[in-house]
Order: C-alpha cells, then sequence, then structure tokens
C-alpha cells in the first residue's frame, strides 16, 4: 500500500469534497432562527458577531482560522457551532453555522462543509475545559509575530502584564491535522485563559463569546504593542519584573468575569457591528 503524503491526508480531512464545489453566498440562506432554541438562536448570533468582529479589527486570516462555540449537549452528545469552510469572517450569519460533533462532523443540515482539521485545537480546548464556552484562535500579525519569539510575550506594558501570569505556551507541531496533539495542548494549556501557539498564532478562552473577544483584544494589544516598541532596540525598552506583573494581573482579573467584562465591553461592540457590518444575527 502506497504511503499517503501530507498533502493527501490535508486534503482527505475535508471529508467528501472534491474539485469544483460551490459555496452559497450566506446572506442568501433561510434563517434557522424558528427551527433551533432560543439558546442556541442566541449563541448562533454571538458567535457570528465574534467572527465580524475579529474582521472589523483586522485579526482575520480569510478562511484559514476558526472560532467555535459550545452548544448545550444533544441526546447526551457535545455539540458545537463552527465556521462554514471557505466564507469570510466579515460576512458570517447566525444561520450560515454549522453544527458539529466531538469530531468535527456536521450534525444538522447545512449546504457548507467544515474543515475536521480546523476543529482539532478547539475539540481539545472544549472537552478539556468547562468554562469554555467559546475558543478564539487566530493568525494575525502581531501574535504570529510574537509566536515566533524565543521569549515570547514580554513584560513591556500594561497590556502584556495584565494576560502574563495567564498565559500558557504550546510548541509548534506542524499543521493541526493529528488527533494526538490534542493530549499535548491541552497538557500546555492547564487552567490558563491565554495561550500562545509557538511559530503558529494565538488562542483564548471564554464561558461566553464576549469574554473569549476580550480576552483576545487584550492579547493581540500585547502582541502589537511588543513589536512596535521592538522597533527601538531591545536595549532601550523597560521590561517589568515579575511581581509587578503579578500585581497587575490580578487587578485587571476582575475585568474577565462573567456578568462583568462581557456586560461592560459587548454591548458597544454590538452598537459598532450595528453601525458599520450589519446583518450577523440572520
Amino acid at each position: 500500500m502506497t504511503e499517503q503524503s501530507p498533502i493527501d491526508t490535508a486534503r482527505a480531512t475535508v471529508a467528501g469534497v472534491g474539485p469544483g464545489f460551490e459555496l452559497p453566498d450566506p446572506a442568501s440562506l433561510p434563517s434557522v432562527k424558528d427551527g433551533v432554541s432560543d439558546l442556541e438562536w442566541q449563541i448562533r448570533c454571538d458567535l457570528a458577531a465574534t467572527y465580524r468582529l475579529a474582521a472589523l479589527y483586522g485579526w482575520d486570516d480569510l478562511v484559514f482560522t476558526h472560532i467555535s462555540a459550545r452548544l448545550p449537549d444533544e441526546d447526551g452528545k457535545p455539540r458545537f457551532l463552527i465556521n462554514p469552510y471557505g466564507v469570510l469572517f466579515d460576512e458570517m450569519t447566525a444561520s450560515a453555522l454549522v453544527k458539529i460533533d466531538i469530531d468535527g462532523n456536521k450534525v444538522d443540515d447545512s449546504p457548507y462543509f467544515t474543515n475536521p482539521a480546523g476543529f482539532t485545537i478547539h475539540s481539545a480546548v472544549h472537552m478539556h475545559r468547562h468554562d469554555a464556552g467559546c475558543v478564539l484562535h487566530l493568525h494575525s500579525p502581531y501574535g504570529v509575530a510574537v509566536s515566533a519569539q524565543k521569549a515570547g510575550l514580554r513584560r513591556y506594558t500594561q497590556f502584556s502584564m495584565i494576560v502574563h501570569d495567564d498565559l500558557a505556551y504550546h510548541d509548534y507541531e506542524g499543521i493541526a491535522l493529528e488527533l494526538d496533539e490534542r493530549e499535548r495542548l491541552v497538557r500546555d494549556l492547564g487552567d490558563h485563559s491565554f495561550m500562545m501557539l509557538r511559530n503558529h498564532g494565538t488562542l483564548t478562552l471564554g464561558e461566553n463569546c464576549a469574554l473569549a473577544f476580550l480576552r483576545m483584544y487584550f492579547l493581540e494589544q500585547a502582541c502589537k504593542t511588543q513589536v512596535l516598541a521592538q522597533a527601538a532596540g531591545e536595549g532601550a525598552l523597560l521590561e517589568d519584573s515579575e511581581d509587578m506583573a503579578n500585581k497587575v494581573g490580578q487587578q485587571g482579573a476582575p475585568g474577565f468575569a462573567k456578568g462583568f467584562g462581557d456586560n461592560l465591553a459587548w454591548p458597544g461592540l454590538m452598537r459598532k457591528l450595528a453601525r458599520e457590518n450589519p446583518g450577523f444575527d440572520r
């Protein structure tokens, strides 16, 4: 038997899809609102909004990263929402999101397909952490730039010190096609809510989409300001102490508590979307 090449393995992870496929415009889909529970619809709207916000803030990478949300179990089995492969983040809608199982397979009627390999990282986090209602993974330029630095995120700014003590690191193992990587990823994540995927990107989680997004905002700002500050040269920069980072982390932690940070920032973000990119809630 001929050994399957890495390219063939990658192609095989896009289950049942061959060349020449067509993807519908998400704005043309009928709404699924009346066919799902009120809770599922709210999670769908929040997740679609998170995709559009990621695009609005310049964090998207065409169609090549993922944000997932956990739904209530169905018949005792975990269920999740993830993006249809091939839909841009800034055009995501609540009805276009695809419901999948723990293996990344579709469990609802959808004209789209998903990339099961894209759910490898997300499934590990969701199943390891009961508080992972949403998992946000990015390949943003600043996040990837810092992930490639040997010293990782430095204590240069208040942004970085807010996340410093809650930040984990996971070494690069290639594109996330191999399921056994999940064991090492959750081991490295532990009880942290921020993660730097070395040479790859960033990840945050939260009890809901609002908190996962808020955490990512701070992590992205930390990475961006680090890269900008490094233009002056390492010798010109002031890195604060571990003790100070611990203090600032404790001071900032309440902002990520459910019912506070999400209530404070999320409503304004929804108003921003309504003005600048409406339509996620269809």
